[in-house]
């Protein structure tokens, strides 16, 4: 048996989670919405619209998107959309470390 638990930011609803979380965290290394929709096996209109709807419960972008070129398109983080997630992260670690050490408290000697 194990802990689990699903947390959330919320800014009139559920703003801001686990999956818009991995979305922008794989952005920030494949250099592209389209590319980490598809290591997540999520479709780009899916996560496209993921991350449209944080946007606006959050009030701000969440993504740089660059059209065309010579080298095709591409998304980075917005400089709001990547200290967002490395207090979300940050914050999901704590939540983790602290979790395990209370189910340890309450059930380390259950069966």
């Amino acid at each position: 048996m194990r802990i689990a638990c699903r947390m959330w930011l919320e800014a009139d609803g559920r703003a801001f989670g686990e999956g818009p979380a991995a979305l922008l965290g794989l952005v920030r290394t494949e250099g592209s919405l389209s590319k980490a929709a598809a290591r997540l096996r999520m479709s780009y209109n899916k996560a496209w619209r993921t991350l449209h709807a944080a946007e606006q419960r959050l009030g701000f972008p969440l993504l740089e998107r660059h059209i065309g070129g010579e080298g095709g398109g591409g998304s980075r983080l917005s400089s709001e959309g990547d200290e967002l997630l490395r207090r979300y992260q940050a914050l999901r670690a704590d939540v983790d470390r602290d979790l395990q050490a209370l189910y340890l408290k309450h059930f380390s000697d259950w069966p």
